[in-house]
């Protein structure tokens, strides 16, 4: 299976140092170098496009901009890329999400991926009027995600369940093609949910042996359910002509973090509830050093930014045989990020990307024999279909 890469919509800001956020820490000041307009996430977009990814993650929470708002009015500004857009379950309706899926897939032409966080700080659901508990939130995720794949299959759908309750809700119109569901969540009870309810189980970017042992519990609750899943992996890049540039550019980003700053979102992840985000924390423990978790994969980013915390660090073709040593894992999804997002997405998408390509194991999606396109409006370029 060739290989597909996704880029990341900084929407919580950019900067050439190390935005902050997430996990109920908020962006750090950096995030105001560059402010997440419309007119800057759509540069990224049209980049990332350009130069082979698939799609592009928004996140979700408090502390950036609305991942459905942004994405819609940035697709308006590129022509095939695909906008994975993360939302939380408990925050709206089974029936009105499918119901804007469906909207979103008919006015871009089959644009939009779903990424399913259940949300795993108690503090951050609560401000937004959900009191659940981390069980019980997943245990609703279920319930929701049944009820849009019914709807998305042109059912009538009633549900009187634990948490959600719908009768006889139905779409005027299917999204077509359904959008694919993106899950991670490295619980017991998350790996459940997954197993029963999405296409791709994601995972942060932990060492190959701990990714590896998450994917085979995966695909064990998988196949008791019956089913098979495509596995992808979140990352930050930092790739350049020599393995030396790269290390320097890490070791920059890592000399623009304050200690005060540091020790508070320390403090603060460390009261996540997330055992994903623990798994992160236990890698780099907050320190400084040893941060080289495994050959070039480095754990700094974590140290300012919850969530995402690791990133492969090395020359092109270091970056190309790390990505190789994960997909012989399983993984096949590679959803990738870099400070500065407009920069690095071309330092990754012009040095990494052909020696993937040059190997057979990756082909620019423009170059496929069908691409989605969007509908055209007056005095709006048609874009191309290859």
């Amino acid at each position: 299976m060739s290989l597909t890469f996704h880029w990341f919509l900084p929407t919580n800001g950019d900067s050439r140092h190390v935005v902050g956020g997430g996990h109920g820490s908020p962006a750090t000041a950096s995030g105001r170098d560059r402010p997440p307009t419309v007119a800057y996430l759509s540069q990224i977009a049209r980049a990332a496009e350009e130069v082979g990814f698939a799609g592009a993650l928004t996140p979700t929470g408090a502390w950036c901009e609305d991942a459905w708002l942004t994405t819609a009015m940035v697709s308006r500004h590129t022509e095939r890329l695909k906008f994975l857009v993360a939302f939380r379950p408990g925050l709206i309706s089974p029936t009105l999400a499918a119901q804007m899926a469906s909207t979103f897939q008919r006015q871009t032409g089959g644009r939009l991926l779903l990424n399913v966080v259940t949300g795993g700080e108690n503090q951050e659901q609560r401000a937004f009027g959900d009191f659940l508990d981390k069980d019980s939130r997943y245990r609703r995720t279920g319930e929701f995600l049944h009820v849009i794949r019914e709807l998305w299959q042109g059912g009538t759908v009633g549900l009187h369940g634990e948490h959600l309750r719908v009768q006889d809700a139905k779409l005027a119109r299917v999204p077509d093609p359904v959008p694919e569901v993106y899950f991670g969540g490295s619980s017991p009870i998350a790996g459940e949910i997954a197993a029963r309810h999405a296409d791709v189980y994601l995972t942060w970017g932990e060492p190959p042996a701990q990714v590896a042992e998450k994917l085979d519990r995966i695909r064990s609750l998988a196949a008791a359910e019956g089913r098979t899943l495509r596995f992808g992996i979140r990352l930050h890049v930092v790739t350049r002509d020599t393995a030396e540039q790269a290390w320097a550019e890490a070791d920059r980003l890592l000399d623009g973090f304050d200690p005060e700053t540091v020790a508070s979102v320390q403090a603060g992840l460390a009261r996540s509830e997330s055992e994903g985000q623990r798994r992160m924390l236990a890698l780099h423990g907050g320190r400084r050093d040893s941060l080289e978790i495994h050959p070039n994969l480095w754990a700094g980013i974590g140290l300012v930014r919850g969530g995402a915390g690791t990133a492969l660090v090395g020359s092109h073709d270091e970056v190309a045989e790390r990505i190789k040593e994960y997909h012989a894992l399983g993984i096949d999804e590679f959803i990738l990020s870099g400070y500065p997002h407009l920069e690095e997405a071309y330092w990754f998408g012009e040095g990494v990307l052909p020696r993937l390509a040059a190997q057979g194991l990756w082909r620019h999606p423009a170059n496929k024999d069908t691409a989605p396109t969007a509908p055209t409006e007056p005095g709006v370029l048609a874009p191309f279909a290859s």
